[in-house]
């Protein structure tokens, strides 16, 4: 991965910390974006290059389009080029149906895969001039099992599923694969401040018996953006432990 250059959106914690660190042991230059927590995204640079490795941080909100527009801008201006693009960032607002607020449909709906769309359109064009270009979009196991209290990241992970068969189909003829993750239940920020019943609920659909890690995630990450995953592409990946079989 010597010389390619990796964005990884909601890099600053949880899975996507965990690719940009995978990332940046094969060698990428790694730029991470973040909303807020710039302690966070700043550790995250840290680390990376406390390893030997490069990377850079770049505070927006990806489901601005102009402020992902101008972003992009930036990091092509100042790069070159974007090889791999890890579309990572997401957020949740859970609540039955009934009661969901229409706000809070939009804004998960609009961060989690409009946010997608919007961080794609920019570097499309660039991946197919290079004629190379890894994207894989982090959508979730509720994609596919559905879960209550969460019609509204459900309906935005589904899809980044869908979004990410049709953009394979249409960027494959220019060497760019398209390919998406699909974690089970992770222990990240995100999930540790569910109530503990939920979490033992959620581990004994797990045949594995336990929780996955980041790394695991990321792990799978490196290997789709890697010439080993040339000839995988529209692929969805599940990491959930046997969650959905």
């Amino acid at each position: 991965m010597t010389e390619r250059i990796a964005v990884v959106t909601g890099g600053s914690r949880g899975i996507g910390r965990a690719i940009a660190l995978r990332l940046a042991q094969d060698g990428a230059k790694v730029i991470i974006t973040y909303v807020r927590g710039k302690e966070a995204a700043d550790e995250v640079i840290e680390t990376i290059k406390s390893n030997g490795g490069e990377a850079f941080a770049y505070q927006f909100d990806v489901s601005d389009y102009e402020a992902t527009q101008t972003a992009f801008a930036n990091i092509l201006d100042k790069f070159g080029k974007v090889d791999y693009l890890i579309n990572n960032a997401g957020i949740t607002r859970d609540a039955l149906l009934m009661r969901m607020k229409e706000e809070d449909w939009d804004k998960v709906v609009t961060v989690n895969l409009k946010g997608a769309f919007n961080c794609i359109k920019a570097v499309v064009r660039p991946m197919l001039k290079q004629k190379f270009g890894r994207i894989v979009n982090i959508t979730s196991v509720v994609a596919f099992m559905g879960n209550v209290g969460q019609a509204n990241y459900v309906a935005s992970k589904a899809g980044l599923v869908g979004l990410t068969k049709a953009l394979a189909k249409e960027l494959a003829p220019k060497g760019v694969t398209v390919n998406a993750v699909a974690p089970g239940f992770i222990e990240t920020d995100m999930t540790a401040g569910l109530p503990e019943k939920i979490k033992e609920y959620m581990l004994s659909l797990i045949p594995l018996g336990r929780f996955g890690q980041p790394e695991e995630v990321a792990e799978v990450v490196a290997f789709l953006v890697s010439d080993k995953a040339a000839y995988i592409t529209g692929q969805v990946i599940h990491v959930n432990g046997g969650m959905y079989i």
